[in-house]
């Protein structure tokens, strides 16, 4: 099977969209983006970097565009269409099925729709593209934030970390559901559409945890010229981590990568409008902290004592 019969079998999906003029088959999509602004961002998986070899071909797929799709949640915008980059090393009947199922699985719980890419020979590699829309001028960026803020992230913290810990060591928590639970974080992260777009005008500032909320924290610090405090006891820690004893507890949920959460900043007069927003959809928002002066820098504490944080989240070129 060449490259597009895989395209035609696994990919092709009709999009009933008035906007967009030319879709899967041509040189190029063409779509009219409307009256809004266009948000795009892109994303590589990498076999033994981002997911296991021996992955569920499923959850590659739902994570692959999951992640991006978390991106375009944490600028505020709506998930509109993207593109696939795929690389595989063979033609795989088997893989090819489960990883489109969870691809469109994860398209179809947020709106977006395939409008064209690649397929090739060679390591397995996944990149996405993906393309959201914003009102003009709602975008939530990450240089807003200023002292006084208050800091929160959406969800659970440390799950998926933990998983990849349990999976690279070859062990286990003694509660198999905590520890399924702690897979299901990993493999299919739940990015917080509805909660990035309806913070538009209430967050000062948002990004999405890829890499750990250390040091994910830092690019809103550095591209808002301001520090951070963070009250450590306040974090709301994934289940599964009770488990493990409280340094490790901290460890994996500040330090740890892949929670696909939103951590953004809020002024304290807009604290209700927050809640309101919470409470209508549902999810769970921790208020953790508070942007501080002290550019660059963040300091932790542990009910009111000093905690030094000695690990940082996850780098690609780290030694």
């Amino acid at each position: 099977m060449d490259e597009f019969e895989i395209i035609r079998s696994y990919f092709c999906r009709q999009v009933a969209d008035p906007q967009l003029k030319i879709g899967i088959g041509d040189d190029c999509a063409v779509f009219n983006p409307g009256s809004g602004h266009i948000a795009v961002t892109t994303d590589t998986l990498v076999e033994g970097v981002h997911f296991f070899s021996d992955a569920d071909p499923e959850a590659v797929g739902f994570k692959s565009l999951a992640v991006n799709v978390s991106d375009l949640a944490a600028m505020g915008a709506v998930p509109k269409y993207f593109t696939l980059a795929l690389t595989i090393p063979e033609y795989n009947s088997r893989f090819l099925e489960k990883f489109s199922h969870g691809l469109f699985r994860m398209a179809s719980s947020c709106g977006i729709s395939l409008i064209g890419g690649d397929t090739t020979h060679g390591p397995l590699s996944i990149t996405i593209t993906a393309i959201g829309t914003t009102k003009p001028g709602m975008e939530i960026t990450r240089s807003g934030a200023r002292p006084g803020d208050e800091i929160y992230v959406s969800g659970e913290l440390g799950g998926a970390a933990l998983a990849v810990f349990l999976k690279s060591n070859a062990t286990h928590l003694t509660d198999p559901l905590l520890e399924s639970d702690s897979f299901m974080k990993l493999d299919y992260p739940q990015p917080r559409v509805e909660l990035g777009c309806s913070l538009a005008g209430v967050a000062s500032s948002m990004l999405d945890l890829s890499d750990g909320l250390s040091s994910d924290l830092m690019h809103i610090l550095e591209q808002s010229a301001t520090g951070a405090h963070i009250e450590l006891e306040q974090i709301p820690y994934s289940r599964s981590l009770f488990e493990l004893d409280l340094f490790n507890r901290i460890n994996f949920a500040v330090s740890g990568g892949d929670d696909y959460e939103l951590c953004f900043t809020v002024p304290p007069e807009k604290r209700n409008a927050l809640k309101e927003i919470a409470e209508k959809l549902g999810i769970s928002v921790t208020r953790i902290g508070t942007v501080t002066a002290d550019r660059g820098e963040i300091t932790y504490t542990l009910n009111g004592i000093p905690f030094d944080i000695k690990t940082r989240g996850y780098n690609h070129f780290a030694k």
